[in-house]
């Protein structure tokens, strides 16, 4: 008996690997990569605008653009972009509301963290991001240090950086666009800008001011482009666009051009 039972228990699991292998036989084959082949262009969505990343400005369009067309140059196809409100307002990807229909990558301040991982797949990392600080001269503590504060990138921990600034004893003010936060350090009426790392360094460098990350408890991301799971063929094309792009030095020309010196 023990031995009918062994033998039974291991037809049981031949059984299984048997079901298994015919279910993968029956999944559709992806024909993401074939099917942006075939109309010669890719879909790509991303925010009205997120400086650097995206801009809205024809002539320096961002970071994310740019990149987009060297990779869509790279597979041979043509850029559509379309435009989502959504992703500049929501913290969470899953309350985008894109699909499929609408894009074949996401694009404009994606962040690699498990949240994101939990909705689409991420593409290759191209920058460090993360929360900087800006100020004509470092600062000497925080304790009641008037902070102006731009978050556009929707990734990063908002909540986070709110908590720290009221521990320290800063004080905060929220604005809406770059050039205010730069306005308001240069008028003096902020001792110091906090925003995104990339945004953050682009504004130092127009300006000659001194940047730094702020603390580690504040995490740091890399960013990333979104493709949606199950799409291997076209997620393999766009990894090897990137890892052609960053050994020409395309990639690095690009981050350049807008962002300044990288953070260390």
């Amino acid at each position: 008996m023990p031995r009918f039972g062994k033998t039974a228990r291991d037809l049981g699991a031949i059984g299984l690997m048997v079901a298994l292998l015919a279910a993968v036989a029956l999944l559709p084959p992806d024909n993401s990569l074939r099917d942006v082949q075939e109309v010669s262009s890719l879909r790509a969505c991303v925010p009205p605008a997120y400086p650097p990343l995206v801009t809205g400005d024809p002539d320096r369009p961002g970071i994310d653009i740019e990149i987009l067309r060297a990779v869509t140059d790279h597979i041979g196809v043509g850029l559509q972009l379309r435009t989502n409100d959504a992703m500049g307002r929501d913290f969470n990807p899953r309350n985008w509301g894109l699909n499929r229909a609408q894009c074949q990558i996401i694009a404009g301040g994606v962040v690699d963290s498990p949240r994101t991982r939990s909705f689409i797949e991420t593409g290759p990392p191209y920058a460090r991001t993360g929360w900087a600080v800006i100020a004509p001269e470092p600062l000497s503590g925080w304790e009641e240090a008037n902070i102006g504060v731009v978050t556009l990138v929707s990734g990063l921990d908002r909540i986070g950086l709110a908590s720290f600034l009221r521990s320290a004893g800063a004080q905060p003010h929220v604005v809406r666009r770059p050039e205010d936060l730069a306005t308001g350090i240069a008028e003096g009426r902020f001792d110091a800008g906090i925003t995104e790392a990339l945004l953050a360094a682009r504004l130092a460098a127009d300006n000659a001011w001194t940047i730094s990350w702020m603390p580690a408890a504040l995490e740091r991301y890399n960013l990333v482009f979104g493709l949606w799971k199950g799409d291997v063929t076209l997620k393999r094309a766009i990894d090897q666009a990137f890892a052609d792009l960053a050994a020409d030095g395309t990639l690095d020309a690009i981050l350049a051009r807008y962002a300044g010196a990288p953070l260390e």
